[in-house]
């Protein structure tokens, strides 16, 4: 259980951070115009999916398992849960906000940007401030619990 609650505050952590990256150049970004930022899109963020999104799954599998070998007891239960939920909604809003932009993007060139290309923008940005409130909020419930647990 010790090297579950250690192996899980680390993934906690690391899903953190990509989330926090995102808003943190979420200024910046809503100001360029649609070739560059396609361009960013496409070119600067590629592979990070393949890093992350894994992280984020196994964030929620290790808290799922933290849930699970603590369920008789009710306040870690609630924090695991809370955490779980978060974990489990970071994924909703990505399949829901981001993934639709990705590949509607992928397609994308400057010469066949869309009109409305900055509501892609939009949206994106707002699935990534979501998922980072949501991996701040499990982080946060993790590292109270472990936390709590000190002498």
């Amino acid at each position: 259980m010790r090297a579950l609650r250690a192996t899980n505050l680390i993934i906690a952590f690391i899903a953190t951070t990509a989330p926090i990256a995102h808003v943190l150049e979420m200024i910046s970004k809503l100001t360029l115009d649609g070739p560059l930022w396609l361009e960013i899109q496409q070119h600067l963020y590629r592979g990070w999916g393949e890093v992350f999104g894994p992280v984020e799954i196994a964030a929620l599998v290790t808290t799922f398992g933290l849930l699970l070998a603590s369920w008789g007891d009710r306040a870690k239960r609630r924090a695991y849960l809370i955490a779980v939920v978060c974990y489990a909604g970071m994924l909703a809003v990505f399949f829901v906000f981001n993934l639709p932009v990705n590949k509607a993007v992928s397609a994308w060139t400057s010469e066949t940007l869309p009109l409305d290309w900055s509501e892609y923008r939009l949206r994106w940005e707002v699935g990534h401030a979501l998922a980072a409130l949501l991996s701040i909020v499990a982080c946060v419930v993790l590292l109270r619990r472990a936390v709590s647990r000190l002498p």
